[in-house]
């Protein structure tokens, strides 16, 4: 269980992250993407905590709203997630940092917020959830000349699957009925 005062952490407001955006002069469909990511995230946190896990659902907005703020600079997490430091705000940067590279965990059971923003990023398109397959089918494509990139994705994909399964064990349905609910 977390304590009380990890729960009643201050995190970034709307207006800051309006602020963050014009800083980075972040373009308007990676904002639609960032929101979606917060979106998604928010929700299946949101269910997860229905099943007995405390997730921090106000880091999982923020952080997903931030995490590709930066994405027109090169190492974008890592610029995002030092302009946070020096905001105050080392839970999402700490988030935002690797997750281009981020490797999920394995199990449910040890899942955090930044393997749920992670996870949400991987199911997003643009400003849409699309799901697992569609997403990878997506990145795929983007990569289809680099060989050793396909490898790689397809086995983030696998372990993506894998931990999505579990997920769904918990919730008693899938991921994407989560999203597809009027």
């Amino acid at each position: 269980m977390r304590k009380i005062e990890e729960t009643m952490k201050k995190r970034l407001s709307e207006e800051e992250i309006k602020q963050l955006y014009l800083r980075c002069k972040t373009p308007a469909h990676v904002i639609g993407h960032c929101r979606a990511v917060a979106n998604t995230a928010v929700k299946i946190g949101e269910a997860l905590n229905q099943k007995g896990f405390h997730f921090d659902l106000a880091l999982l907005k923020s952080a997903g709203l931030a995490h590709d703020m930066a994405r027109v600079q090169e190492d974008h997490g890592g610029v995002a997630a030092d302009i946070l430091e020096k905001m105050g705000y080392q839970d999402e940067a700490d988030i935002i940092r690797g997750h281009m590279t981020y490797t999920l965990v394995k199990t449910a059971d040890k899942l955090t917020e930044c393997d749920l923003v992670c996870l949400a990023d991987r199911l997003v398109i643009e400003d849409h959830y699309v799901g697992l397959d569609k997403r990878f089918d997506y990145i795929l494509h983007k990569n289809e000349h680099r060989a050793l990139a396909s490898e790689h994705i397809l086995t983030a994909k696998a372990q993506t699957r894998k931990l999505m399964d579990d997920m769904e064990a918990i919730l008693g349905r899938s991921i994407d009925s989560l999203f597809t609910e009027a």
